[in-house]
C-alpha cells in the first residue's frame, strides 16, 4: 500500500511567467546599478565580479554590446542575494525624496511670506526663535520690490537660501494654512 503524501508538504514548482518576472527585476537591477555613480556603486555591497562587469558595461558604447553585458549582469545578480542591494537602493531613494520635500518645504514658505509678508513671518519667528528676522523682513521687501519692478529675484533666492540653512538646522513647521 502506498502511503499518502500531503500535498501542502510539497513546493509548488516556480511557473514561467514568475521565472520571467524574477528575471525581468534582475535585469531592471543591473541597469539601475549600471546608472549609478562610482561613490554610490562603492556603498552598494557587491562583489568584486560584479563590480568589474558593471564598470566595464559603462565603458561599452555600441548598444548591442551594452545591452549582452546588461544580460552578463543580471545573470550575476542571480547568483547572490538581491535583498540587500535593493535596500541600499531604497535608501539611496528615500535620502532624495527627503531632500526634495525639504526643498518644497522651504520653496512653500518662501512664497508664503512673499506672498503674505509680515502676517507670515510672525507665525514662522514664533515657532523658530533662531531665525533673524531683520533680515528675513529686508529680504521680503526686497524681493517683493524686485517683483513688482520686474527684476531678476536675487532677492528672492537669497530668501530661499536664509531658509534653507533654517531648514538644515533644524525642519521648518508646515506652512501656515496647509
Amino acid at each position: 500500500m502506498k502511503s499518502k503524501k500531503n500535498i501542502s508538504e510539497e513546493p509548488l514548482p516556480v511557473s514561467k511567467s514568475q521565472r520571467r518576472r524574477d528575471a525581468l527585476e534582475l535585469k531592471t537591477l543591473a541597469a539601475d546599478l549600471i546608472k549609478l555613480s562610482p561613490s554610490r556603486l562603492a556603498s552598494v555591497p557587491l562583489d568584486d565580479s560584479l563590480v568589474a562587469a558593471i564598470e566595464e558595461a559603462r565603458q561599452f558604447r555600441s548598444h548591442g554590446a551594452r545591452k549582452r553585458q546588461l544580460q552578463y549582469v543580471a545573470k550575476l545578480l542571480r547568483r547572490v542575494d538581491p535583498d540587500p542591494i535593493f535596500q541600499t537602493l531604497d535608501e539611496f531613494d528615500s535620502a532624495a525624496r527627503q531632500l526634495i520635500a525639504r526643498q518644497h518645504r522651504v520653496e512653500s514658505w518662501r512664497n508664503c511670506l512673499l506672498e503674505s509678508g509680515d502676517q507670515t513671518l510672525g507665525v514662522l519667528l514664533r515657532q523658530r526663535r533662531d531665525a533673524d528676522a531683520q533680515a528675513l523682513r529686508q529680504l521680503i521687501r526686497n524681493a517683493q520690490k524686485e517683483s513688482a519692478r520686474g527684476k531678476p529675484p536675487a532677492a528672492a533666492r537669497t530668501l530661499f537660501r536664509l531658509l534653507r540653512e533654517l531648514d538644515e538646522t533644524e525642519p521648518l513647521p508646515a506652512t501656515p494654512g496647509s
